[in-house]
C-alpha cells in the first residue's frame, strides 16, 4: 500500500501529537515506512479499502488493550479484588472510553473514512473507537513492546478509574438498580424510550422513564437510548435514597 508524502507528514504529525516517549517516536519517520504504514492501516476505514483497513489491528489491539489494562490495574489497585478488577477493566477497555480517548487525540482528523460512511453520523462514534483500538494494535505491530503503549494510556486511565471507583455503583446504574429493587422483592425496573431527535450528536435525543411497580420514578436522556436508560437508572437510585416504594 502507498501512501503520499502529504499523508506521511499527517501521520509523523499526528504520532508526535501523542506524546510517546522520544526514543519510540523515532520510530515512526519517513526511513521507517513498514511502521507508516501500520500507522495507516490503523487510520483507515473498510468503507475507503475494502482490503487493507483497520479491523485486523482493531483485533490485536483488543487483546493489546486488555492485557495492557488489566497490568495498570494489577499495580496500581494491587489489593483490589478479582471481581472489582474485572468490572472496573470493562470500563477502562469499553467503547466509550475508546471514543474519548479518540476524540482526546483527534483521531478523526487523520481518519480516511468512505463517502458513505462519512455521511452516517450515527457511526462516527463506533469508527471512532475501532479506529483507536486499530491504533494500539498499530503501535505494538510497530513498536514489538508494550511498556511506551501503557505510559501513552495511562494518564487516560488514572482519571477514569478515579471516576469509576468514586462512584458507588461503578456507573453500572441499571444493574445497581435492578439488584436494589429485587432485594426489595418488587418487580424488574421497566425501561420506556422515545426518539426525540433524529440528530445523533444531540444528548437529548433519547427520552426515557424508568417504571418500577408500574409507577413511573425517573427520568433520563442520551444520545443512545442505552445512555438514556443508564441517565435515568442514575436518577432512580438517586430518587430511592430518600423515599420507599410499597409493594
Amino acid at each position: 500500500m502507498r501512501i503520499s508524502t502529504q499523508r506521511r507528514k499527517d501521520i509523523i504529525s499526528f504520532i508526535r501529537g501523542l506524546n510517546l516517549d522520544q526514543k519510540y517516536q523515532q520510530e515512526f519517520t519517513n526511513e521507517k515506512l513498514k511502521n507508516l504504514l501500520f500507522i495507516n492501516q490503523a487510520l483507515t476505514h473498510s468503507s475507503a479499502n475494502s482490503e487493507i483497513n483497520y479491523e485486523k489491528l482493531e483485533f490485536l489491539g483488543d487483546a493489546v488493550l486488555r492485557l495492557i489494562a488489566s497490568d495498570f490495574i494489577k499495580n496500581k489497585y494491587p489489593y483490589m479484588q478479582v471481581g472489582e478488577r474485572s468490572k472496573l477493566r470493562s470500563h477502562l477497555v469499553s467503547d466509550q472510553w475508546l471514543e474519548e480517548v479518540g476524540k482526546k487525540i483527534d483521531i478523526q482528523n487523520v481518519l480516511i473514512i468512505g463517502r458513505k460512511a462519512l455521511r452516517d453520523q450515527s457511526a462516527k462514534a463506533t469508527i471512532q473507537a475501532e479506529a483507536t483500538e486499530a491504533l494500539i494494535g498499530a503501535l505494538y505491530e510497530s513498536l514489538n513492546i508494550l511498556d511506551p503503549i501503557k505510559t501513552w494510556l495511562t494518564p487516560f486511565w488514572d482519571k477514569t478509574s478515579q471516576e469509576i471507583l468514586a462512584d458507588p455503583h461503578r456507573k453500572n446504574y441499571k444493574s445497581a438498580l435492578q439488584e436494589l429493587i429485587q432485594s426489595k422483592g418488587l418487580s424488574i425496573p421497566i425501561y420506556k424510550t422515545n426518539e426525540i431527535d433524529k440528530k445523533h450528536d444531540n444528548p437529548k435525543r433519547f427520552f426515557c422513564t424508568v417504571y418500577i411497580q408500574n409507577r413511573p420514578i425517573a427520568e433520563g436522556w442520551g444520545k443512545s437510548m442505552k445512555q438514556a436508560e443508564k441517565d435515568a437508572a442514575s436518577k432512580a437510585l438517586t430518587y430511592l435514597d430518600n423515599n420507599s416504594i410499597d409493594n
